[in-house]
């Protein structure tokens, strides 16, 4: 239509334009009326908004590529809830009171003879934590049971540390029960499938063993440690729970750093062919209280803590290279952080927030696995006040 054209058969214009685009009208075409319609838009927008846009939305983008995971943890609670409370029972024990009278105090009999106690773990690389544990149960375990694998749960090759450095352990070898398993060795694949078929394998080394119909079996894992006279208690108590959790005081890197009382995946079984299968999770709401201690990542180098970093069923975890850094572990261990830099893994904020930042220091060394002061020396890193680590 004429009306709508310039008089070379140009673009349309209409006469109501303003003073930012009036330049656009005219007889610009092709090329230059582009880039004048964009000066245009860009002269409408103030350029503090579009530096502001700039810079938001790229650190928007880089903040949850590096704290994504942080934003998930503490969120949890609106899509999680809490699991299903245990039903505690009060642990009772002095050391100059009688069996008969502790095992009343929880309202089970006394046996005339004891229970025998097998002690099964899976081990990995924990030498120091596997000693103490060792020698606190000695008293009472009748036959020690440990799996080593040449394959992580991530699927990396490792060596048969235990194997290696078995002449350490003679003090347990009448009673050891020592089997090895092969890695399959599958990178990639979920490192619970591993972890899983670890324990199957297990479950068969305790048949080996000997183990019967009533005898209690221990399942934790080596640095989840129950206390000496809670096995003894449960070995002479009639009556007992078929399967019975343990709640554990809950440390990390070392005894200086106390988390909670909350550690629970520790538990003893009343041994039942056919039906008792290793494993650790939950499997029962009856919980026994201050019944031992859980000291997670409490090695004494720090290639340990960098190899369990690596290996262990939660590698995901290990979002960048420089977790990895020797350097940076070591400041984490001091401080009580966390390796990972994640946040706890809570169903209420309320316990998130309480629990956010390192982990407080503790002082107190009373009532710890007895070994840890018979060679107080050698493991003074586990004790307060000793947080420098070994390089290995």
């Amino acid at each position: 239509m004429w009306w709508m054209m310039g008089e070379g058969g140009g673009h349309y214009c209409s006469k109501k334009t303003d003073d930012i685009c009036g330049n656009v009208c005219g007889q610009e075409s092709g090329r230059m009326l582009s880039m004048s319609r964009v000066r245009c838009i860009l002269r409408g927008f103030d350029l503090k908004v579009l530096i502001i846009l700039f810079t938001l939305i790229p650190t928007c983008i880089f903040g949850i590529y590096v704290h994504g995971q942080k934003i998930s943890y503490f969120l949890r609670p609106l899509w999680e809830s809490p699991p299903k409370p245990f039903h505690d029972i009060p642990h009772y024990y002095h050391e100059n009171v009688s069996m008969e009278n502790l095992c009343r105090l929880h309202g089970w009999g006394i046996r005339e003879y004891p229970r025998r106690v097998f002690d099964a773990v899976l081990f990995s690389n924990e030498m120091d934590i596997l000693t103490i544990r060792w020698k606190e149960l000695y008293p009472y375990v009748t036959q020690f049971v440990l799996l080593e694998s040449n394959s992580t749960f991530t699927g990396l090759q490792k060596p048969l540390f235990f194997s290696r450095y078995r002449d350490q352990f003679k003090f347990v070898e009448p009673r050891l029960t020592y089997g090895t398993t092969g890695g399959r060795f599958k990178r990639g694949e979920n490192p619970f499938v591993e972890e899983a078929y670890q324990r199957v394998t297990l479950d068969n080394l305790l048949k080996i063993a000997g183990i019967t119909d009533d005898d209690l079996l221990i399942m934790s894992d080596v640095d989840e440690i129950p206390s000496r006279h809670t096995i003894n208690l449960l070995r002479w108590c009639d009556e007992v729970p078929e399967i019975l959790h343990l709640r554990l005081k809950n440390y990390l890197y070392s005894f200086e750093f106390l988390v909670d009382n909350n550690s629970w995946r520790a538990s003893v079984h009343r041994y039942r062919k056919g039906k008792t299968t290793y494993a650790h999770y939950r499997q029962t709401d009856d919980i026994l209280a201050d019944a031992g201690w859980h000291c997670s990542f409490c090695f004494r180098y720090i290639s340990e803590f960098i190899f369990k970093m690596k290996a262990y069923s939660h590698y995901d975890r290990v979002r960048f290279s420089n977790y990895l850094n020797p350097k940076r572990v070591q400041k984490v261990i001091c401080k009580g952080s966390d390796l990972f830099d994640m946040l706890p893994e809570e169903y209420t904020f309320k316990e998130i927030i309480g629990k956010m930042g390192p982990v407080p220091h503790s002082f107190s060394a009373v009532h710890l696995p007895s070994h840890l002061f018979e060679d107080a020396e050698r493991y003074k890193f586990l004790l307060p006040g000793n947080c420098q680590r070994e390089s290995g």
